[in-house]
């Protein structure tokens, strides 16, 4: 079989075409031919040597897929082989073939889009920072960054579906303004024309919001944090700009505000069964038609550097998927 290997970090030249060995699952494992993949933020940074969790080289990138079970290990009992399946595989996804864990693999019928079934990363993500860690309740507002991104369009859906009151989201440019809009949001923010803090702080009376879900980090974090509602939270996920935020303390207690971290891939390495409960819940409102993945491009796995090049311009909306 094939995979996308990288053998060292750096620009996304260093995304290769190899052949490699098909990989046999092991106890508790199935192996999956692969249909359709996507890209994640956290893929480029792990090609950049920048992530949280870089890989010993050489690794396969890669975080979620769907595909078809051709393959269980010892032990597997609850799938079988043939079936359609969305997965979170070891060893990344970037490959003909993957093995995941059967706790990470869920059936899906045909209900659910190829493209969702290949987003698990994204529909977890947005789901748990909404339920899990802001702790959303029917009413409250959200300001969403970067809504017209994978995770930022997602959970600007969910937010509406989940009860939220005013949702606000940012993005740059009238394009990826309006797919934010489209998505739900009541007030759409051009950052790159608009100050987001002042159209929010009067938009709300100057109370703020009570909930603010930030992958940004550095200015983006600064400027958000004081128009956090009190008694709000801040839900942090990632630094897209490179740097991370910093505070003072005392903007904290003397509000009753909150700053909260969320991390999928966390999850998945150290409590891989609160990740099945969120995909579950999120996967059925696709069904229901409530939430939908954003195709932004779509390329052969083997010009996955294509994909990167797209992300890492700002010039992509939704999901970037990868095509086996």
């Amino acid at each position: 079989m094939h995979a996308i290997v990288v053998e060292g970090v750096g620009d996304p030249s260093v995304l290769q075409w190899r052949a490699v060995p098909d990989p046999k699952p092991g106890p508790g494992q199935v192996a999956i031919k692969v249909k359709l993949t996507s890209v994640n933020f956290a893929d480029i940074q792990q090609r950049r040597g920048t992530g949280a969790a870089v890989p010993k080289m050489p690794f396969t990138p890669g975080l979620d897929c769907m595909g078809t079970i051709v393959a269980l290990g010892e032990g597997v009992e609850k799938l079988h082989v043939g079936q359609r399946v969305s997965a979170s595989p070891e060893g990344g996804s970037y490959a003909e073939v993957v093995v995941a864990r059967e706790v990470l693999t869920i059936p899906v019928d045909g209900t659910i889009s190829d493209e969702a079934a290949a987003s698990p990363t994204v529909l977890v993500t947005a789901y748990n920072l909404l339920t899990l860690a802001a702790r959303l309740q029917r009413g409250q507002s959200v300001l969403v960054h970067a809504g017209a991104g994978g995770v930022g369009s997602v959970a600007v859906q969910m937010a509406k579906r989940l009860g939220a009151g005013t949702v606000f989201a940012t993005a740059g440019g009238e394009h990826k303004v309006r797919i934010a809009r489209d998505c739900g949001a009541d007030i759409a923010i051009d950052y790159t024309k608009e100050d987001f803090a002042q159209v929010i702080r009067e938009a709300t009376g100057g109370k703020g919001v009570d909930i603010v879900l930030d992958a940004v980090g550095g200015d983006v974090f600064a400027k958000s944090l004081p128009v956090l509602a009190d008694f709000g939270r801040y839900c942090v996920y990632g630094q897209s700009s490179g740097s991370p935020g910093s505070l003072t303390t005392d903007l904290l207690h003397r509000s009753n505000r909150a700053i909260l971290g969320y991390s999928s891939g966390h999850y998945r390495r150290n409590r891989a069964d609160a990740i099945r409960p969120a995909l579950e819940a999120a996967l059925k409102m696709v069904a229901d038609g409530e939430v939908r993945i954003l195709e932004g491009g779509r390329f052969p796995l083997r010009e996955a550097a294509k994909a990167h090049r797209q992300v890492e311009s700002r010039a992509s909306t939704g999901r970037i998927f990868l095509t086996v």
